[in-house]
């Protein structure tokens, strides 16, 4: 029996209830990780003693968990078409315990070097995964779930990595083997979810890998590229994580100078952003009524410039000295427009993103697919790295975090426009979302 057919509600079933497991608890014990050991390095010492200061090692472990992405995508695609992607899983998750392992024992001796050395390893492990988990989604699923499917892995995704953030803060301050313990723990816990992945069969078992990585990652780029409806694709993702990066990168800052919260509202900030991503991943899908609509993507678009003008608007020129808990933030007057513009920012970026990851599996090859999401993965990099230095120019020129998100939010227009030349189905397929209406 094909693993489409076997049970009506696909969320809960075998064909996609255990991919989901594995997505999520990986997505949250990377984040519970990396939290823990940036928070344990600014504010409990971790590594004080070794030659590079506090500042100077969270950059260089922000680097090495991102580096994999261009080192090893293109491996990774090639993997997922060489092997069955489920029995791939398992063995990239048995990889996690190992390196969760090494990190316990480096929590134990208080070794930052090696900590940053597994966290380059945890973004390799992440890396394998990353086109596995799209590509296998359309073997799983018909063509009317596929939608759907993909806005609860992305909405699933962005909640673990706050559940996963919120958590390795809150253990960052107990013992560090304790810490250790639970990142073993979730690593197996994901692992064992895995084991119930169904097969699917190698799409192109007889593929050789390339070992020379850059010779590797430019034939993947340049079979991306000649492939117009990917490619386009794949820019508007990108602009999504490019979009996701500004914002929670400089979220901190953001809410001491300018809301004068603390951490506290921080959190609830974040909270606000990824909870509005996850509703708006899911609204997408039920709007969509299991088709792919495109015309969403420029809602999408819009919806993030309005609501990114309006935090803007809502923010500027408002400048804080002390830091306060949410329940004086939640007395201010524009407390609460400042909560509902940062959830809809969330919000839209969901209903942006979600049809454009449809359509990467849909306009892809069997044999394609796990090349094109490695090749996703590979200019998501580019464009994260990107927002990184455009997000540092700006602020050391004008010193101003509401002038990046206002040229952020403005800039999602150009970039609908781009789409639009390349593809008019962005703006016509609106048409019949008002027809089904």
């Amino acid at each position: 029996m094909s693993v489409k057919k076997d049970h009506l509600n696909f969320p809960t079933s075998r064909r996609f209830a255990p991919l989901f497991a594995t997505q999520f608890l990986g997505a949250f014990n990377d984040n519970v990780f990396k939290t823990a050991l940036f928070v344990m390095i600014s504010f409990y010492g971790l590594g004080q003693n070794d030659i590079l200061p506090a500042s100077q090692m969270l950059n260089v472990g922000a680097l090495l968990f991102i580096l994999p992405y261009f080192l090893f995508s293109a491996l990774s695609g090639q993997l997922s078409n060489k092997f069955d992607k489920a029995v791939l899983a398992r063995w990239i998750k048995v990889l996690e315990i190992v390196v969760m392992s090494v990190a316990a024992f480096g929590f134990y001796i208080q070794s930052a070097p090696l900590l940053l050395f597994c966290l380059f390893c945890m973004g390799a492990q992440s890396t394998l995964f990353g086109p596995l988990k799209y590509a296998v989604l359309p073997d799983y699923l018909n063509d009317k779930e596929l939608v759907m499917g993909n806005s609860l892995i992305e909405s699933g995704t962005f909640l673990a990595i706050l559940f996963g953030q919120i958590l390795g803060t809150a253990v960052a301050g107990i013992p560090p083997h304790i810490v250790g313990m639970v990142v073993v723990a979730f690593a197996a816990a994901g692992t064992l979810a895995s084991l119930f992945m169904p097969r699917v069969g190698a799409k192109v078992p007889h593929t050789r890998l390339q070992l020379n990585i850059a010779k590797g990652t430019m034939a993947l780029m340049r079979e991306a590229v000649a492939e117009k409806p990917v490619f386009t694709a794949i820019i508007g993702i990108s602009w999504f994580w490019f979009v996701g990066a500004v914002y929670t990168t400089q979220l901190p800052t953001f809410t001491q100078i300018h809301l004068g919260g603390n951490d506290n509202v921080f959190n609830l900030m974040l909270a606000l952003f990824s909870v509005g991503i996850a509703a708006g991943s899911v609204l997408c899908a039920k709007l969509s009524r299991g088709r792919l609509v495109l015309g969403l993507v420029s809602a999408g678009a819009v919806g993030l410039s309005i609501s990114g003008l309006l935090l803007v608007w809502l923010t500027h020129g408002q400048r804080f000295e002390g830091l306060n808990g949410i329940g004086w933030f939640v007395s201010q007057g524009n407390a609460y427009p400042v909560m509902l513009a940062m959830l809809c920012i969330g919000f839209f970026g969901g209903f942006f993103s979600v049809p454009l990851y449809t359509w990467l599996q849909t306009a892809s090859s069997e044999t394609f697919r796990a090349h094109a999401v490695a090749a996703n993965n590979i200019v998501n990099g580019i464009f994260m790295v990107c927002a990184a230095v455009l997000s540092a120019l700006l602020l050391m020129l004008f010193d101003s975090i509401t002038l990046l998100y206002g040229i952020v939010a403005v800039g999602n227009l150009p970039l609908m426009a781009y789409l639009l030349k390349r593809e008019p189905r962005f703006l016509r397929d609106m048409q019949a979302v008002w027809r089904r209406r």
